[in-house]
């Protein structure tokens, strides 16, 4: 039973209100694939809402240009976050609101506060359960994204740290002297906005993404970090500490200690921060995705399970052997693939989705550059 809806069974359930799956929604409307539900647990957006206040997005908006290449940012041909509101670095709640703009104009089924904790398949059919009853289905699309799943293990008393992602405003934070644990984007950030408000910042990686030979992105910090890192007051209240991987955080009468595999040790009158990246929701269903030995979801040529026929990945989770689709201007690069791919299974012509491939987009394979990582 389907709660209020009978025995009704959509062409495709999108699980994730995210730019991820707002985005392959459109794609989906383009390749004529209309009879389409979308499954957020909160609200459109909702992990970009839950950024720190302070924190923006790397990868600059800016407006198309004449040899039509799209905002960095969007996740939709012909929209642009930049335009849509006035900013070039959006914070993380700026960029909620887009999405929300997006989802609004298209019209997109989002249900709201939609919680699916589970997904089987009997024949050729989906069961997504839900609080409110179950959904079914002919295709899944996971796209439930990643910011909501900080990675919080890792090395002893790790618990006693306190990840980035769980910080709503940096201006919070009680303290002087602060001992971030990832000097990645995140810790990067974090240290910036702590030196800028006049704390002592000790920043220290297992290895050295600031020295990192190679533009990518996807590897080494992004120049936005990188350009940070050269402010004044970051360079005076910063202490980087490379090559340092932490084994133990400690708690000894109200002093945290920090070791290092090489027995260093660092002490701090506030919890250390943890900057470690995230999980990815991929992880929450094992049962879908046959896992690389990197952990992230073997997946086919068109982005699709290889374990469960009719569950497609989109998001940052995505990858194909070394090239990496962890930013948006990446991973939108295969929307219109699995749109595509579900389309042809419905017998749809998805004539529409050639205007990605006009765009410089992927409609059919990874020719793109063949470089290690997708530029």
């Amino acid at each position: 039973m389907i709660g209020g809806e009978g025995g009704r069974v959509y062409d495709v359930a999108i699980v994730g209100a995210g730019a991820a799956g707002v985005g392959v929604a459109v794609a989906l409307g383009h390749a004529g694939v209309e009879d389409v539900v979308i499954l957020e647990r909160h609200d459109v957006g909702a992990s970009f809402s839950s950024w720190p206040a302070e924190t923006r997005f790397i990868t600059p908006s800016f407006p198309t240009n004449s040899v039509g290449m799209l905002d960095l940012n969007a996740v939709v041909i012909g929209t642009s976050a930049a335009v849509t509101l006035g900013v070039e670095h959006p914070t993380g709640k700026e960029y909620a609101e887009f999405l929300r703009a997006i989802a609004k104009h298209f019209d997109l089924p989002v249900r709201e506060g939609t919680d699916v904790v589970g997904i089987s398949k009997t024949g050729d059919v989906f069961r997504l359960e839900t609080p409110a009853g179950d959904v079914r289905a002919r295709h899944v699309i996971w796209a439930a994204g990643d910011f909501l799943y900080p990675r919080l293990e890792g090395f002893e008393g790790s618990d006693l740290c306190r990840h980035t992602a769980t910080i709503s405003s940096y201006a919070d934070l009680e303290g002087d002297d602060f001992f971030v644990i990832g000097g990645y984007e995140s810790g990067v950030d974090v240290a910036y906005h702590l030196a800028k408000r006049g704390k002592r910042v000790r920043l220290c990686d297992a290895q050295t993404p600031w020295r990192a030979e190679t533009s990518d992105p996807s590897v080494a910090l992004s120049t936005y970090s990188a350009e940070r890192m050269r402010d004044a007051d970051f360079r005076d209240r910063v202490e980087l500490l490379p090559e340092t991987r932490i084994a133990a955080v400690r708690l000894d009468d109200g002093v945290y200690e920090v070791v290092a595999e090489d027995a260093r040790r660092f002490t701090t009158s506030v919890p250390p921060l943890l900057a470690g990246g995230f999980e990815g929701s991929h992880t929450l269903v094992p049962e879908l995705f046959e896992a690389r030995d990197d952990g992230f979801p073997v997946l086919t040529a068109q982005d699709e399970s290889t374990i469960v026929p009719g569950v497609f990945l989109c998001g940052a989770a995505v990858r194909h052997d070394r090239h990496i689709f962890c930013f948006i201007y990446k991973y939108r690069q295969r929307f219109a693939v699995v749109a595509k791919a579900i389309a042809t299974s419905l017998g749809l012509p998805a004539e529409g989705l050639e205007m990605y491939r006009m765009w410089g987009m992927y409609l059919d394979d990874l020719s793109c550059c063949g470089q290690e990582c997708v530029c």
